[in-house]
């Protein structure tokens, strides 16, 4: 019943964070090509932390009721709380008002900075380095001509690797932002403690509680999981992206 939810964040995140990040990227360079270059600046290192972060910030913002709903969908286990994505969207606005699809969100700001600085960043990172690796090797076969292109399957390495390092860092952010998600949530104990509404008054009150309760293992509950979902569709939408960037940009010149 999730899945709608999911779909919906999922299409709005992904075009408002590609957008954001076109433009974030477009603009910093302008501004490095007149300013930052003359007084020799270099951005580069910094400027995909930088677009990535401040994208992420945008489009989570934009999409962040969908988060919501898919979250408390997916969570509720059975017997089934709310039956679909819309009875969910009543409930909450009816018991704590507009304000209740975005519940979490500080958390959430919280993590998605670091989170998509880290994937944009880290996946820049690594593209540069698989470049320079790519003509250290042409050098080394003396092939005529290094070429910058790299293969969709290193894309997609450069990829799964910045979308590891970004979990792996930020998923204890990603713990305290589901807990505030699902607050108040009546679903059945098997499917893990309830949260009581309220439960936490702050994001560093939810951390400390959490790490008294349940240890440090607490704050990287479901880690596994969460990477091996996180990894892969990191990887797929950079490959992806990198594809469809030079298709339009074909087609645009």
């Amino acid at each position: 019943m999730g899945f709608l939810a999911w779909q919906c964040a999922s299409l709005t995140y992904g075009y408002a964070i590609h957008s954001h990040t076109i433009y974030s990227v477009t603009q910093i360079e302008n501004i490095r090509c007149w300013f930052f270059q003359e007084n020799h600046i270099n951005l580069s290192a910094y400027l995909s932390y930088v677009s990535g972060a401040l994208a992420g910030c945008a489009a989570t913002v934009g999409s962040y009721p969908f988060d919501l709903l898919r979250t408390i969908l997916a969570s509720q286990g059975e017997p089934k709380v709310y039956p679909t994505m819309r009875s969910a969207f009543v409930d909450i606005i009816s018991t704590r008002g507009f304000r209740g699809l975005y519940a979490g969100l500080s958390p959430t700001l919280v993590e998605i900075i670091p989170y998509a600085g880290l994937q944009f960043g880290t996946y820049d990172t690594f593209k540069r380095w698989t470049m320079d690796w790519n003509r250290i090797r042409s050098s080394n076969t003396s092939s005529t001509g290094a070429d910058n292109n790299l293969s969709s399957f290193q894309l997609f390495v450069c990829g799964l690797a910045a979308g590891t390092c970004a979990k792996l860092v930020c998923h204890p952010l990603d713990v305290v932002k589901k807990r505030f998600q699902i607050e108040g949530l009546q679903r059945h104990p098997k499917y893990g403690a309830r949260v009581e509404h309220r439960a936490y008054r702050n994001m560093s009150d939810a951390l400390s509680r959490i790490v008294q309760a349940e240890g440090w293992a607490g704050l990287y509950k479901g880690i596994v999981p969460s990477t091996v979902k996180a990894a892969p569709a990191g990887a797929v939408t950079f490959v992806a992206y990198e594809y469809a960037s030079d298709w339009l940009e074909s087609i645009l010149t």
